[in-house]
C-alpha cells in the first residue's frame, strides 16, 4: 500500500506484527513498529523530512569541509548545502525521489547519482528494506557506471527509540573505542578515547551528543551491535555489517512531537573523508558494492 505526502510516495509494509513506513524522497525509513511499540521515532505525515531522519546519504555521508575535496590530484568544488557552516552536507540523494518496488513486506528504491557540481561520476544506487521477525534488513548496493573509478561513501540516519517508554530513561550503549573530535563546525580535528561509560549504557537524558565514533567492536558474527534498552528490559539493536566501520550518535530536543530524540548512523566513512580518504572506497568501473545494517526488537 501507498500513500502521498510532502516526502513523496509512502511505502507502507507488513509482516506479522511488524510493520515499516518508507518514504520514496530521500528513500528514507520513516517508520518502524515491533508488536505495536515504535523503534523508529514517528514524525507528521504533512511536513518535510526533519533532521534528516532516515535518510540514505551517498556518496558521502555527513560533512565536507567548504564543499571542496581532492580527487587523485584534481580539486573538486561541490555545492554547499549546509550554509551555516560552509560543508557540503549528506550526498547527493537527500531531496531525490527514488523509483519503487514492492511486495507486502518487503520494498527496493533505486536511484541514480548522475555526474555534476563537484562530483563528475554517474553511480548507480538502490537500497532494499526487508521486514523480519523482529525487525528490519537494510541492504544498499553502489554500482559505478563511469569509466573511471568512482570514490564513494555511504550512511544513513534512523532516529532509534522504544516508542512507549521515557526517552530520557532508555540507556543507550555504542561499542567504540575511539571518538572524533570537531572544531566549531562539526568538522574533525583529531580523535581521542571514546567514553568508557558509553560502551557500559549510559542514560539517554544525561547526554548530549553529536559524535562520530570508530574502532568499535564487532561480536563473533561480524557484527556491530548499538543497544537502546528500556527500564523494563527491552531492547532495541541497531546493528552494522562489515564495511560499516563508523558510526554517529546524535541527540536533539528539537525532533517534533519528541522531547528527546538519538539518532544512531551507520556509516562506512566518517566525516570529510573525501578529503581524509578514510573509510572511502574507490569502485572501478562496473564494480558493485553491497553493505547491509538493521533493527530488531528482543
Amino acid at each position: 500500500m501507498t500513500t502521498l505526502s510532502p516526502t513523496g510516495t509512502q511505502i507502507h509494509l507488513t509482516r506479522g506484527g511488524v510493520t515499516a513506513q518508507i518514504a520514496q524522497v530521500g528513500a528514507s525509513l520513516r517508520g518502524l513498529a515491533v508488536g505495536g511499540v515504535d523503534l523508529i521515532s514517528r514524525y507528521p505525515e504533512d511536513v518535510p523530512t526533519p533532521s534528516c531522519s532516515g535518510v540514505v546519504l551517498a556518496p558521502w555521508p555527513n560533512r565536507v569541509r567548504d564543499g571542496v575535496w581532492q580527487d587523485a590530484g584534481t580539486e573538486r568544488r561541490l555545492a554547499i548545502t549546509e550554509p551555516k557552516f560552509s560543508n557540503a552536507s549528506h550526498g547527493l540523494l537527500r531531496f531525490t525521489a527514488y523509483e519503487i518496488e514492492q511486495t507486502d513486506a518487503a520494498a527496493t528504491l533505486r536511484a541514480t547519482i548522475h555526474p555534476q557540481t563537484g562530483y563528475p561520476y554517474e553511480v548507480a544506487t538502490s537500497v532494499s528494506y526487508t521486514l523480519t521477525d523482529a525487525g528490519i534488513q537494510v541492504t544498499h548496493t553502489l554500482t559505478n557506471r563511469s569509466d573511471a573509478s568512482a570514490p564513494v561513501a555511504l550512511g544513513t540516519h534512523p532516529f532509534v527509540t522504544i516508542g512507549d517508554a521515557d526517552p530520557h530513561e532508555l540507556v543507550l550503549r555504542v561499542p567504540a573505542s575511539t571518538r572524533f573530535d570537531t572544531d566549531e563546525r562539526m568538522l574533525p580535528t583529531g580523535t581521542s578515547p571514546a567514553p568508557v561509560a558509553l560502551r557500559e549504557g549510559v542514560r539517554l537524558g544525561d547526554i548530549s551528543l553529536d559524535t562520530g565514533f570508530t574502532d568499535l567492536s564487532r561480536d563473533d558474527d561480524g557484527l556491530v551491535r548499538h543497544t537502546l534498552t528500556a527500564p523494563d528490559g527491552r531492547r532495541v539493536t541497531l546493528w552494522q555489517g562489515e564495511g560499516f566501520d563508523f558510526v554517529q550518535v546524535y541527540t536533539t530536543t528539537a525532533y517534533p512531537g519528541q522531547e528527546l530524540a538519538v539518532a544512531i548512523e551507520p556509516m562506512t566513512a566518517p566525516a570529510d573523508a573525501l578529503n581524509s580518504g578514510l573509510g572511502i572506497r574507490r569502485l572501478a568501473p562496473g564494480e558493485t558494492w553491497e553493505v547491509s545494517w538493521g533493527i530488531e526488537l528482543g
